[in-house]
């Protein structure tokens, strides 16, 4: 049966201006960064929406019945104003249904829920991203900092998998392939909450993979990112890319016991 999964955010728009002696001239550039991702899904089980970040501002759904079409959501590189500051509120001072709180109540009535990192994953960069001490948060196994959350690993680091037995891990065996950076958060206490990857102990053995349940749903936390800069080249192209996120997504979408 096709899984219906919802990815939010994971574009950006770059703007640069460009000096040739006494003359400038300015250059806009948009950016998808979830194209392996998009890729490897192709023809799969899991058909995919790709709703880039400026569009979810105003077309993320504002009720129960809009997320009830989907299986799984995606948050990935989009922070909490994105989806607390549409229009009607920002430019017109009008209320609207919190999608924070809309988000929560459809995990904790079997929705399944991923936020895979970033610079506005989690906490972000200088903290921007917001997502500490929200709705969405309580559904996650893990917690964010209250500061800027990101750990650069320029040198590169690889996983380790600390439940090859765990149903997300199916099919990966070996070495996986070189990572630049993760978000740093603190993992739940609590019996539900597991860690499946992490990064070595050279590295603090921060958490990569944590997955746990709200509700009646499934939630995860991906700490990297689901494309470069973070992932490498040979990570997007690593035959196990693919199989990692449809594992995650398989796992994510079946109902529990």
């Amino acid at each position: 049966m096709t899984k219906k999964i919802l990815l939010v955010g994971e574009s950006w728009v770059s703007s640069a201006t460009h000096y040739k002696g006494f003359d400038q001239f300015g250059s806009v550039t948009f950016h998808l960064g979830a194209e392996p991702l998009v890729k490897a899904l192709a023809g799969s089980a899991f058909e995919l929406t790709y709703m880039p970040a400026h569009e979810a501002v105003e077309k993320f759904p504002f009720d129960m019945t809009g997320l009830d079409a989907y299986d799984a959501i995606i948050l990935s590189d989009i922070g909490a104003n994105s989806l607390l500051l549409p229009p009607d509120v920002w430019l017109h001072s009008r209320t609207v249904p919190n999608r924070l709180k809309l988000l929560k109540a459809w995990v904790e009535k079997g929705g399944g829920l991923l936020m895979v990192g970033g610079y506005f994953s989690f906490q972000g960069i200088d903290g921007k991203a917001r997502w500490r001490r929200t709705p969405v948060e309580d559904t996650l196994p893990v917690t964010c900092l209250p500061y800027d959350d990101r750990v650069e690993i320029p040198e590169g680091t690889v996983a380790e998998v600390v439940k090859p037995e765990h149903p997300t891990m199916q099919g990966l065996e070996g070495a996986w392939p070189v990572l630049l950076g993760v978000n740093e958060v603190e993992v739940r206490d609590r019996a539900d909450v597991e860690i499946v990857a992490r990064l070595p102990e050279d590295q603090g053995g921060l958490p990569l993979l944590v997955v746990g349940t709200h509700g009646t749903g499934r939630t995860a936390a991906w700490t990297s990112d689901i494309g470069p800069h973070w992932l490498s080249p040979a990570f997007c192209e690593w035959e196990g890319y693919g199989r990692l996120w449809k594992n995650i997504l398989g796992w994510l979408t079946e109902k529990q016991a």
